[in-house]
Formats: C-alpha cells, sequence, structure tokens
C-alpha cells in the first residue's frame, strides 16, 4: 500500500465513521495483507476490533521507523561514503514499510492522531513535504497540543519556502515549547544558509526579510534563557 494518498486515508476516515470496516470499503478486496513482507494480520469477523487491529499495525510500524532511525545514526558515523549510502538506503527501507503500517493502522482507525503524526514524520523524512503537511494537519486537528507535531509540520513549511507559517509555528513553540522552539530556529538558520547559496527561487528581498526576523528571534531568545 506504499504511497496511499492523504485523500484515499481522509475518504477511509469518512467510511470509518459510518461504522465501515476496511473489508467493506469500494475496492478494498477483503483484509489487507502484510505490507512489504511484513506479518498479515487476520482477524475472524466478530473477535476483533478495528481498534485492536489498529494497535497492531501501529506497533509493528513504531519497530520499522525505530530500526529506520537507527541506520540514520549508523549513516551519521559512517567512515565512508559508500558505507553512508549503504546505511541511509537500508534506513530508507526500514522509512517505506512503517509507512505501509502507519497507513494499514489508519485503514483500520482513520481518526488515530498517533499514527498521522508518525506519518508525517516519515513522509518528511523521505523528502514528501506536502504530503507531510497534510499528514501533520490531521494529526493536529485531532490532537492541537502536540509541540513537536507542531515543529515538525513548520519544517515541512520550510522546505516548500511557506515562511509565515514557519514564523507562526515558531511564535506558538516560543510561548509554550521552548525546545522544540529552539529545534526550529536551528532548521530557520538553516534554511538561510541553503538559500543563500541557492534561491531556489526565492527573490533576494524574502531572504533577507526572512533572515534578519530570525536574527531578531535568536536575540530574544537568547536573552530569554539568560
Amino acid at each position: 500500500m506504499r504511497g496511499m494518498s492523504v485523500a484515499i486515508l481522509a475518504g477511509a476516515a469518512v467510511l470509518l465513521a459510518a461504522g465501515m470496516t476496511w473489508a467493506q470499503m469500494p475496492g478494498a478486496g477483503g483484509r489487507p495483507q502484510g505490507p512489504q513482507g511484513a506479518p498479515a494480520i487476520e482477524s475472524t469477523p466478530g473477535e476483533e476490533k478495528p481498534e485492536v487491529a489498529a494497535q497492531k499495525w501501529y506497533k509493528q510500524a513504531i519497530k520499522a521507523l525505530n530500526k529506520g532511525k537507527d541506520y540514520d545514526k549508523d549513516a551519521v558515523k559512517a567512515t565512508s561514503p559508500e558505507k553512508r549510502a549503504s546505511e541511509l538506503e537500508k534506513a530508507n527501507d526500514q522509512y517505506y514499510r512503517a509507512l505501509d503500517m502507519f497507513t494499514e493502522a489508519l485503514s483500520y482507525k482513520a481518526d488515530m492522531a498517533d499514527a498521522w503524526n508518525q506519518v508525517g514524520f516519515v513522509h518528511l523524512r523521505l523528502g514528501a513535504f506536502r504530503e507531510s503537511v497534510d499528514d501533520y494537519d490531521h494529526a493536529l486537528n485531532l490532537q492541537p497540543d502536540n509541540p513537536e507535531g507542531i515543529m515538525h509540520r513548520a519544517q515541512a513549511y520550510l522546505h516548500l519556502d511557506r515562511l509565515e507559517d514557519a514564523q507562526s509555528a515558531y511564535m506558538d513553540l516560543f510561548n509554550h515549547s521552548r525546545a522544540n522552539a529552539d529545534e526550529l530556529m536551528t532548521s530557520m538558520q538553516y534554511w538561510i544558509t541553503t538559500h543563500r547559496a541557492d534561491a531556489n527561487g526565492m527573490r533576494p528581498a524574502q531572504i533577507d526579510a526572512f533572515d534578519a526576523w530570525v536574527q531578531e528571534r535568536a536575540t530574544i531568545a537568547k536573552q530569554a534563557a539568560n
């Protein structure tokens, strides 16, 4: 089920809200099979609730996600470009497995905020930034007080050059979650560095204005920390 669109998941949310199971959805063709070689989770009608199946898929997905993060750490410590590329490839494989299994969890329980949040992170890591924003929109609609979700969505905003949205997120985090605000500040400073080297369609005046704002906010954050 790799690459299932947010539109399909949103449609699943409507169907599930009406009490329909995955097997009853148009074109579903019965219970889903295990994605990417993962063992399928079978359930007999009447014996397992959708919430239970969703949690099973979610737990499997978390395991794959954590393996992906471990491979990412190994890539950072790699002593050669070849080793780094190999570790990143293994990380991506695990992230795609996690994405497939989080999607399965959402097919059973489309209002699962934690799963939407994790799908958003996986899409962010894989460079699918618009999809990541959509995922975090779902997650934050269900669970608004999630500073990590706000921060990661803002990082996706930066990749899409949605600077005003990133600024708004920073101000929210600065007032409610300073650690996440600091992490987002680092991402904004990195955005400036990369866009100084390659504007990527942004006007110099836009980069200058954002740079000035970031410097001002960094100074305020430093003063507040003292």
